[in-house]
Order: C-alpha cells, then structure tokens, then sequence
C-alpha cells in the first residue's frame, strides 16, 4: 500500500481529484486530497500540508499548477515524509520565487483582473468547475523560502500538458527532459489534465509508488 497527497491548483478542492482518489483507494492505497484554506498565503497552505504528513511516512507528494509551489515548500521542510515529487504541469520554484515570479502575462493578467473586486482573492476563470472557488492572491505572490533539502529526494517527475498554449510550464519541461534526476512525460491534454491525462497521471502515481 502506498500513501498518496495530492494538492490542487489554484481555485480548486481536492475535488479536482475524485477519478483519481477513487481508483487508488480501490487498488488499497491510501489518498489525501486537502483543499487549502481559502485565505491562506503560501506559508499557510504548507503548513496545512505539513500537519497531514506529520503521521505519514514514504508519501508520494503530488502538486498540479500552484499545487508545486506546496509540494516543493512541504518537501523542502520535511524531506523525510517523502518518497516522490509528482509535479503536473506545475510550478518548481526555486528559493526566493513566486508563482507571480514563474508564470507569463496571461496568468499574471488574470491575477490582476480576477482580485480587482476586492483585492485578496482572485475569481476563478469562467472555464473553470462549477465548484471552483476564489484564490488568495497573496499565495501567488508569497516567495518560496527553501533551505534545499528538497534536493534529497530524488525520484521527482514531471507531466506536461503539452495542449495549453502558451503555456508558462514549458520552460520546466524543458529544463528537465535532459536532467536524469527527473523523469518527464508529455501529457496529451490542457491545463485541465484530468480531462485527457487522468490515467497516464494515474499510471505515474503508481509508478512513484512502486506498484508498476
């Protein structure tokens, strides 16, 4: 059995992973899939995740979109509590960067548009699920702080929705293709992965698991 975190991006539950958790609870594996707070920062949402990993051990750590902001900070903090990084289409800071630091004008342009309406929480785009929810704006402008103890954990990989276009997260596809601590896939999907990728993720969340 193997135990799952798996962290939504911005403006989405852990809802967002329901096919997911479904198919690996059935397998026997252990799932968490926590929605963060909804007026947290950065150091907030790790925090949260670092309470749900505290009683687990040899957790496969998954994050999509600013779900790798957390995943890396959780990592960073706790490397320990980690058997692998799962990033999908995902943000991979480095210490001292933001999400605003990482992403492109679109995104930022969204940011700014989405919280015109009360400045803290930026409004989920119209595509987005029914479900989806307002962000806090200061979790995308709050810079990771690392010590890079992250770095101990060697079985990292990264999926790539190689349908977004102009995507910001090709820039971190192809800075890890050529690295051989990385193992990158091209997922043949948009940002929204699960809709197309949900079970190449699935097959890698074994894999990092150790059960394929």
């Amino acid at each position: 059995m193997t135990t799952y975190v798996l962290i939504p991006g911005a403006c989405h539950g852990g809802w967002y992973y329901d096919p997911i958790t479904t198919e690996l609870r059935d397998l026997g594996h252990e799932v968490h899939a926590p929605t963060l707070s909804r007026d947290g920062n950065l150091e907030e949402h790790t925090e949260q995740v670092l309470e749900l990993v505290a009683d687990l051990d040899e957790v496969v750590l998954a994050g999509h979109s600013y779900g790798g902001m957390v995943i890396t900070t959780v990592a960073d903090r706790a490397p320990e509590k980690v058997k692998a990084l799962v990033y999908v289409d995902a943000v991979v800071p480095a210490h001292d960067q933001s999400v605003w630091d990482l992403v492109n004008g679109p995104l930022r342009e969204w940011y700014i548009t989405g919280a015109a309406a009360d400045g803290r929480t930026v409004a989920p785009l119209p595509v987005f699920d029914p479900r989806a929810f307002a962000h806090p704006l200061a979790s995308l402008l709050q810079r990771a702080r690392l010590t890079g103890a992250v770095d101990k954990i060697t079985d990292r990989w990264y999926l790539y929705a190689k349908n977004m276009p102009n995507s910001p997260f090709t820039r971190f596809r192809d800075r890890f293709r050529d690295d051989p601590t990385w193992r990158v896939r091209d997922l043949d999907a948009t940002h929204n992965f699960i809709d197309g990728g949900a079970a190449e993720f699935l097959d890698v969340l074994k894999a990092a698991g150790g059960a394929a």
